[in-house]
């Protein structure tokens, strides 16, 4: 009888720590794009960088570098292969950095996407600004089409010393059936991968 109590008593403590661990990957990965999905849908400004961050001129500060990640997810029942093409790289705060992410239609239909952005730590937020990113418009992409979409961004040089890596992750939703009516269709392979101008 003594076995059986402590048998159960181990199921139970494997169970709560693997719901506890269930809890925080949904708090962490999957709550923050249906909170940015839901305030896109309905119009709500609910960050402050979500349209292009425009430039002034400041000097490049070389004396320290930043490392940045970049991880691509896709939301449930989204179909697109979707990926960033340089999973890091180090910048100098101040300089513009330029990279770009894979995305490609595998189905038989025209699809519409929207990449909702997180950054982590989040206090890098208010330092890490986006000239350029297929984020601030829906992605359209026909059957089979495949596109690299260009990101531009600047490391503010006010980030606090402490932070030296940055993460930023994308989560691709399928909206097809909530296009917006300003969505534009993605350009061809062949003319994403020439350098933004600017």
């Amino acid at each position: 009888m003594a076995n059986v109590d402590k048998e159960g008593d181990r199921f139970i403590v494997v169970k709560l720590l693997g719901l506890t661990a269930v809890m925080f990957a949904f708090a962490v990965w999957v709550m923050p794009p249906f909170y940015y999905l839901l305030c896109d849908l309905l119009d709500i400004d609910y960050r402050t960088n979500d349209k292009a961050y425009e430039a002034e001129a400041v000097q490049v500060d070389r004396s320290r570098a930043v490392k940045v990640q970049f991880v691509a997810s896709n939301n449930e029942g989204m179909q697109w292969e979707f990926r960033p093409n340089e999973v890091r790289m180090e910048v100098h705060p101040g300089e513009v950095a330029r990279t770009s992410f894979f995305a490609r239609n595998p189905t038989g239909k025209q699809m519409v996407a929207q990449a909702v952005p997180s950054i982590l730590p989040t206090k890098a937020a208010e330092y890490f600004h986006k000239t350029e990113c297929f984020c601030f418009n829906q992605q359209i992409l026909e059957a089979g089409q495949a596109v690299d979409m260009p990101l531009v961004f600047i490391v503010d040089q006010a980030l606090p010393a402490d932070i030296h890596t940055i993460t930023l992750s994308y989560a691709l939703f399928d909206v097809t059936d909530a296009k917006k009516p300003d969505a534009t269709p993605a350009p061809d392979k062949n003319a994403a991968q020439q350098p933004p101008k600017g």
